[in-house]
């Protein structure tokens, strides 16, 4: 019993003792936990606040980059709103006042009138819209809201064209004075002011405005004048600005007047009326753009929302003054021409002529194109204008928009210019240029003094009317059309004959005036029906009154056009032509008469660059059969190596009829004067008068020709110079004649004429034909003895196949060698004659009178008995 308790003591304490262990080694592993644990989480602490730290490094550093790229995104900003501001108010439209000019560009800018300020420092231009855009309302400080109004003024008519903006002021407080810096502007009516009482009536004529633009020019085909503008490449109205000032009062408008404002601003902006207001009290509708005035950044701009603007000064007074006089002064000398441009087709030579001929000469008050119209009605055109009103330059833009139109097929030009100049020679191949308008087949420029080329154009369209005429005849038709129809493969295009200063063709009381005048009345009564017009052109009034007292000739132009300033072409009740601008005609197709007229503004056609980029696309596409137009300059010599007859000669060994060339006609083809050497009594030569080096050119021209149809040997040919002056032409001619040819001088000239002489008497024919090339005549040694032997070789030499063409200094001088007074002229069969008057030559002409001649430059009269009724002015050759 004790033993089992002192064992179970034992037991127990062997128990406890093991608890007790396994209690401490528990302890000690929670220990051991705990002290991991307190590592981990001491670890953990470390870590999260080294995490703390850098995330706050991240967030610090990132802020940093937000800030900066914040910062660079703001300047972005600000320097692309800056250009933007600029380009949206470029030059006059935006630059600051020193250095400030007008450059009209696009009338859509919108205009500066301070800085906007923005928030980080930083600012742009402050622009408003109004032209084509809106409207603009001023209210706040009115020291402020005037400067506003002054620049916003000053800008806008910097930036138009001088007269395509109307301004209307209306300040019944300071009764004009707010604009009185521009006062310069209402002498050229660029400005009206409106009495204090006027607003109403201005309101009413606005509104009516607008109704007009909406019903006539917009009519339902656009929305707004800007629109159209953009469309046609024409704006058809001046935009109109008015200027409304008043005291702040808006009370005391009417109910009329604020229905009547409240219309325009509503509706105005589309027809091109804008309202610039400041102290009228108003409500504005949406588009009206307000400005609060003030100073010292503290202004607003509706369309800028709350951020502050820095209004910039008023314009300097000086500039405002200067640049009003200097935009007035524009305005009086008239709105700049159009772009040919303008007058061209779409499609090129797409049209035909077989009814008439239709082109734009330029744009109407309205925009749209002023077409003329050359048919059966209205057949013909006058065209008058002062010198330097534009006639040229009309005659240009119809060429050109006519050329444009018509292929060379459908129309054909004959253009004339009598004036001293060269304005058609454009159309011709030139050294510089060698294109040449297809349409065109004779260009005559510098034909002042020779109005026998008038004539030659006269009678040319009178014998292509008669052919016409007669190939009607043969398809039974009465006019262009139906001819066209009935023979469409015939060549039947409309002919235009443009004559410039025509007055100079009709001068004097001649021959040559009635001849054509009556050509004239021939060709404008018959030719509408054959599709031959004419235009006739004058500066001065002289031209027109050169037609008046010819009716049956001036009722056939019914078709009138009026530069500035022209007189007595409309009617004498009509008018319209004396207050046009320049670049402005009246076109008017009923004779004149004031119900018909039709203001057009004509394109600048005389722009060489433009003429001839149109001149040069038409040239690339002409036919390849069609020919280069004759060219006749009245200021330019002629050559001989240049002529087609004188090309065509070519050597034979006989030559029944010798050709002589002697100079150039004045004709529209461009031929050789000749006379025929035939075997035959008269077949001689006479060159009268003093001018030696004319004398020499028909002579060494007549020697040259024959020479150039004989082979070598077939022809004698005798050279004698008599005078010293005439030596060096003779020497010039050594190289063009046969090496056989004979040379004399006055010491043996002698043996020459009593060969000649001796042949001539002889009771047969030389062998071969000899040519006495004889200069200076009467200077020949011998006296009476040499006079016998001239007599004889003139008078049976022909027969014999002996010719003289001999130079005498006077027509005197060749009658004694005749045989003085009295004595036969029928030894010279053809002369010319230099400087000879007409009356000296009455011995020599056919009849009891002489041929109306009066010596001109560089001009001769040719006359053969053998084939001509009258005598015909020649231009001898030059030196080749």
């Amino acid at each position: 019993m004790p033993e089992s308790s002192t064992q179970q003591v034992l037991d127990v304490r062997a128990g406890l003792a093991h608890a007790l262990g396994a209690a401490q080694t528990a302890l000690d592993a929670a220990r051991q936990r705990h002290l991991a644990a307190v590592e981990r989480r001491n670890r953990v602490a470390a870590a999260a606040e080294t995490q703390k730290i850098r995330l706050a490094v991240e967030r610090d550093t990132r802020l940093r980059d937000i800030d900066h790229q914040h910062h660079d995104d703001l300047a972005a900003l600000a320097g692309a709103a800056a250009d933007a501001g600029h380009r949206g108010a470029p030059g006059a439209a935006g630059d600051p006042w020193p250095g400030w000019t007008p450059t009209p560009a696009d009338a859509g800018s919108e205009l500066r009138v301070g800085r906007l300020l923005l928030p980080y420092d930083g600012e742009v231009p402050a622009l408003v819209p109004l032209l084509d855009r809106g409207h603009v309302l001023v209210r706040g400080d009115a020291a402020a809201g005037d400067d506003v109004v002054a620049g916003l003024l000053l800008r806008v008519l910097g930036t138009v064209p001088a007269g395509t903006l109307r301004l209307t002021g209306y300040d019944p407080e300071q009764l004009g004075g707010g604009l009185a810096g521009f006062a310069a502007l209402a002498t050229a009516g660029v400005l009206t002011f409106v009495g204090p009482g006027g607003l109403g009536a201005l309101l009413d004529e606005l509104v009516d405005h607008v109704r007009r633009i909406n019903e006539t020019v917009l009519a339902g085909e656009h929305q707004s004048v800007r629109e159209l503008a953009a469309a046609t490449g024409r704006r058809p109205e001046p935009w109109r600005l008015s200027v409304l000032l008043g005291g702040g009062r808006g009370d005391e408008l009417s109910r009329h007047e604020r229905e009547q404002l409240d219309r325009l601003l509503r509706t105005g902006a589309a027809c091109g009326v804008h309202l610039l207001l400041r102290g009228i009290g108003v409500d504005p509708p949406a588009g009206v753009e307000v400005i609060d005035a003030a100073r010292g950044g503290a202004a607003r701009l509706s369309g800028c929302g709350d951020l502050p603007v820095h209004l910039d000064e008023g314009p300097p007074a000086a500039l405002v003054t200067a640049t009003s006089r200097r935009i007035a002064d524009q305005v009086a000398a008239g709105p700049g021409p159009v772009a040919l441009d303008s007058l061209l087709p779409a499609e090129e030579w797409s049209e035909s002529s077989a009814a008439g001929l239709s082109a734009p000469l330029g744009d109407g008050p309205q925009g749209a194109p002023v077409t003329v119209t050359l048919s059966d009605y209205p057949p013909h055109a006058l065209i008058a204008g002062p010198s330097g009103t534009g006639k040229t330059n009309l005659i240009y833009a119809w060429i050109g928009a006519l050329a444009a139109r018509y292929s060379p097929a459908e129309l054909a030009f004959y253009l004339l210019d009598f004036k001293e100049g060269v304005s058609f020679a454009r159309f011709a191949p030139g050294r510089r240029d060698p294109s040449w308008l297809p349409h065109v087949r004779l260009v005559g420029v510098n034909v002042n003094t020779d109005r026998e080329f008038g004539l030659a154009l006269l009678r040319f369209l009178g014998a292509e009317l008669r052919r016409r005429a007669d190939a009607a005849k043969r398809h039974e038709v009465t006019n262009l059309a139906e001819l066209r129809a009935e023979d469409p493969d015939g060549h039947w295009p409309r002919i235009v004959a443009v004559v410039d200063e025509f007055q100079v063709l009709l001068a004097g009381r001649d021959a040559l005036a009635g001849e054509a005048v009556d050509l004239l009345e021939d060709l404008a009564r018959r030719g509408r029906s054959q599709g031959i017009h004419l235009v006739l052109a004058s500066q001065d009034v002289s031209g027109i009154e050169a037609l008046w007292g010819r009716p049956a000739l001036v009722a056939q132009f019914s078709l009138r056009i009026a530069l500035p300033r022209a007189r007595r072409i409309l009617a004498e009740t009509n008018p319209a032509a004396e207050a046009l601008p320049r670049f402005h005609a009246v076109v008017n197709a009923d004779s004149g008469a004031v119900e018909a007229n039709r203001v057009v503004r004509v394109p600048a056609a005389g722009d060489r660059d433009r003429w001839g980029a149109l001149q040069h696309r038409l040239w690339r596409r002409r036919p390849g059969e069609l020919s280069a137009p004759r060219l006749f300059d009245g200021d330019a010599v002629p050559r001989l190596a240049d002529s087609p007859d004188y090309a065509d000669l070519t050597p034979a060994a006989v030559v029944p009829a010798p050709v002589v060339l002697l100079g150039e006609t004045i004709d529209v083809a461009a031929r050789s004067a000749r006379t025929v050497l035939r075997r035959a009594p008269g077949r001689n030569l006479a060159v009268l008068g003093t001018r030696v080096d004319e004398a020499c050119a028909v002579l060494g021209t007549a020697a040259r020709s024959l020479a150039a149809q004989y082979r070598a040997g077939a022809a004698r040919f005798s050279v004698a110079c008599l005078d010293p002056d005439a030596a060096a032409a003779v020497d010039a001619l050594r190289p063009d004649l046969p090496t056989t040819a004979g040379w004399y001088g006055p010491d043996s000239v002698g043996w020459l004429l009593d060969d000649a002489a001796g042949a001539a008497a002889a009771d047969i024919p030389a062998d071969r034909p000899h040519f006495l090339i004889l200069y200076a005549v009467d200077a020949a040694p011998g006296g009476a003895r040499t006079a016998e032997l001239l007599r004889t070789i003139l008078r049976q030499g022909p027969e014999r196949r002996i010719h003289v063409l001999g130079w005498w200094r006077g027509a005197a001088l060749l009658r004694e060698t005749l045989g003085g007074q009295g004595s036969r002229t029928d030894a010279i069969g053809a002369w010319v004659a230099l400087d000879v008057h007409g009356s000296e030559l009455a011995p020599y002409y056919p009849g009891a009178g002489a041929p109306v001649w009066y010596p001109r430059p560089w001009r001769a009269l040719h006359f053969d008995r053998s084939v001509h009724r009258g005598a015909e002015v020649i231009i001898p050759y030059g030196a080749s």
